[in-house]
């Protein structure tokens, strides 16, 4: 069933992408910065799990909205500390707004009534 959903497959795409680049960090960051994106990552992931799973959307998706947010802002850092190039950079802030575009669609359905 999660699969017939586009965000899910998108941000499960982004995790792995997310987990590959991390990887690649300098030692130093890679046990903080690295472990902090992967974890609000996998929080995204499991707030969209639960969306899909529970009658109370709102509070799953405005947790994966709020965290959405965060990994942008921490992706942010690493490309001006040079930990991602500006290529991965970019292409991972693509994958991530159109998520989130995809996240802000379901959250302004959640809100119709009726829904």
């Amino acid at each position: 069933m999660r699969d017939d959903y586009p965000l899910y497959i998108k941000w499960r795409y982004i995790v792995e992408y997310l987990l590959e680049i991390s990887g690649k960090f300098p030692k130093n960051v890679r046990f903080n910065l690295a472990d902090r994106i992967t974890n609000i990552s996998l929080d995204v992931l499991e707030a969209i799990i639960e969306a899909v799973y529970t009658k109370k959307k709102a509070d799953a998706l405005n947790r994966a909205n709020l965290n959405i947010e965060k990994i942008r802002a921490l992706l942010q850092i690493c490309m001006n500390k040079k930990y991602i190039s500006i290529g991965q950079y970019e292409h991972i802030s693509v994958e991530v707004n159109e998520a989130g575009k995809m996240l802000g669609g379901w959250v302004k359905s959640c809100k119709e009534p009726g829904i």
